[in-house]
């Protein structure tokens, strides 16, 4: 049974993770630019805080110091505390007109990694990169990966063998093998291809349309579930991309899934409601909301920035 928190509401909500010390939720809301966080036990609907940010925030991470690293608009952040200031880390060299961070999150190794869109929708200019501080060394950032319109999806698996990521614009989800120690990637294939929407009119499909892939997380069993945009469901798969779940979500845009709670086992789902149809909000009341529910299977801890 899913329950919707109270005083959740975003125009689209992303990136949330379980922050095990402060035993809060944290997430986003890109174009409403703020960062929110649940104060007090998540059973008894807790209190929700916003703070307001300068530009639309994609991704984030709690720091192993204490606060956030957090990807806006034109570059990479550190706030050393709830409504800190903001210190750059790392700019990149986009257009930041045209183009944003998106999907993002650190790796076991303390990482940050975040992909860009293309607000434009036009052309693949999207990248992967990764930032680098561990050890107090001055904050590297590295292309990793590149090609896509809308980056998202990504998740890393338990044993640090396999990185995911996808192309919300083009229906697909790829994997890389990955060496974490020595953080390269290689031979990158299409983990899951979903059929596009039909045009409006078209009958070239008589499936119902599944949904794009947008934010993901991987659990304790090393599945890879992902939110399905405009699918209204999350869907499950094994390592091999076999898909094991298809589970239905009371809002018909969910973003990314995380896992939380002290046994890790309250699945967390952020979700849209900007430009969706009036009939469709009215139908589906929680959208925009974070919506929760009891897992099955349990997730992984969040990793934190090192630096």
């Amino acid at each position: 049974m899913w329950t919707a928190l109270d005083d959740s509401l975003c125009q689209l909500g992303e990136s949330p993770f379980w922050h095990p010390h402060e035993r809060s939720l944290y997430w986003l809301d890109i174009p409403g630019r703020a960062v929110l966080r649940t104060r007090g036990e998540i059973g008894d609907q807790p209190t929700v805080e916003r703070w307001s940010l300068p530009t639309e925030p994609g991704c984030m991470a709690p720091a192993a110091s204490g606060g956030l690293v957090i990807a806006l608009r034109d570059g990479i952040y550190r706030a050393r505390k709830w409504g800190g200031a903001l210190t750059a880390l790392a700019h990149v060299d986009h257009d930041a007109q045209r183009m944003r961070f998106n999907d993002g999150k650190c790796d076991a190794q303390g990482r940050f990694w975040a992909g860009t869109l293309n607000e434009a929708k036009d052309r693949p200019s999207g990248a992967l990169y990764c930032l680098d501080a561990r050890g107090g060394r001055a904050p590297q950032l590295t292309r990793m990966a590149e090609g896509v319109t809308t980056a998202n999806g990504l998740a890393f698996a338990p044993d640090a063998s396999a990185l995911y990521w996808a192309d919300t614009a083009a229906h697909c989800v790829s994997v890389w093998d990955w060496d974490a120690q020595a953080n390269r990637l290689a031979s990158p294939r299409v983990f899951r291809q979903f059929e596009a929407k039909a045009a409006a009119g078209s009958h070239a499909s008589g499936r119902r349309y599944q949904g794009r892939p947008d934010g993901a997380t991987v659990d304790a069993e090393g599945c890879y579930w992902v939110a399905m945009f405009e699918g209204g469901q999350l869907l499950r798969f094994s390592p091999l991309g076999e898909q094991l779940a298809a589970l239905p979500v009371p809002v018909q845009c969910p973003t990314m899934p995380c896992f939380g709670g002290d046994d890790l086992r309250t699945l967390f789902v952020t979700s849209a409601r900007r430009g969706r149809p009036a009939d469709e909000l009215e139908q589906r009341p929680a959208s925009g909301q974070v919506i929760a529910m009891r897992a099955e299977v349990s997730g992984l801890p969040v990793h934190f920035f090192q630096e």
